[in-house]
C-alpha cells in the first residue's frame, strides 16, 4: 500500500482566506540552496536536480515494500531586508532553499549531485492556502506579516515556507495552489 504523507500530515493541508496556527513536526528534506529571481535559470536547475533523486529514493523504498507518493516541491524564501520580499518585491534580492519532503528511513547513499538531506525544525507556525499566481502572494503575506502576527501577539521566527500543490507547468497562473506558511513564537 502507497502512503501519502501530505493526507497524514495535517500541516499539508490549510484554508483559502483564513490563517491557521499548526504545529510542524521535524520533517526530513532533499535540499537544494540558491539565490535571484525564481524566474531565472538556477531556480528551473534546482528544482530539476531534485526530482531524480526524490524517485531514486522512492523506488528504492518500493523495493523493500515501503512505497510512498512523492511529495510536493516547497521553498523556502528570505530576503536581508524582508520588504524586499513583501513589498517591493524585488526578487533579485531573493535567497531559497528549494525542497522535497522525504520519510525518514530513506537511504541516504542515493542522495547527490548537490543535494543534501537534512532535518527542518518549524514547530509552531502559521498558515493559509493561496489560489493564485505567485505574484499575488504579496497582499496575503502582508495581512500575515502587519495584521495577524502582531494581533495575535506572534513573531516570526524562521523563514517563510510555500508548498506548491500545483504544478506550474501544467496550471493555470490564476489557479495555482500554495500552501503560505510562516514559523512564529
Amino acid at each position: 500500500m502507497k502512503t501519502d504523507h501530505k493526507r497524514e500530515l495535517a500541516c499539508y493541508s490549510a484554508r483559502r482566506g483564513r490563517f491557521d496556527l499548526v504545529d510542524v513536526p521535524d520533517l526530513r528534506y532533499l535540499m537544494i540552496d540558491g539565490s535571484g529571481d525564481p524566474n531565472g535559470g538556477a531556480f528551473g536547475d534546482a528544482a530539476a536536480a531534485l526530482y531524480p533523486v526524490a524517485y531514486r529514493l522512492k523506488f528504492a523504498a518500493k523495493r523493500l515494500g515501503r512505497d510512498y507518493v512523492v511529495m510536493p516541491l516547497e521553498g523556502l524564501w528570505w530576503a536581508d531586508d524582508m520588504d524586499s520580499f513583501t513589498s517591493s518585491r524585488d526578487k533579485s534580492r531573493w535567497h531559497w532553499t528549494l525542497m522535497i519532503m522525504v520519510p525518514g528511513e530513506v537511504d541516504e547513499s542515493l542522495v547527490d549531485g548537490g543535494v543534501r538531506l537534512g532535518t527542518l525544525s518549524e514547530g509552531r507556525c502559521v498558515q493559509t492556502l493561496h489560489i493564485g499566481s505567485f505574484d499575488d502572494e504579496a497582499e496575503t503575506l502582508d495581512r500575515l506579516h502587519h495584521g495577524f502576527l502582531p494581533a495575535n501577539g506572534l513573531r516570526m521566527t524562521g523563514r517563510h515556507h510555500e508548498i506548491y500543490l500545483s504544478d506550474p507547468r501544467r496550471t493555470a497562473p490564476e489557479k495555482l495552489r500554495t500552501i503560505l506558511r510562516q514559523p512564529v513564537a
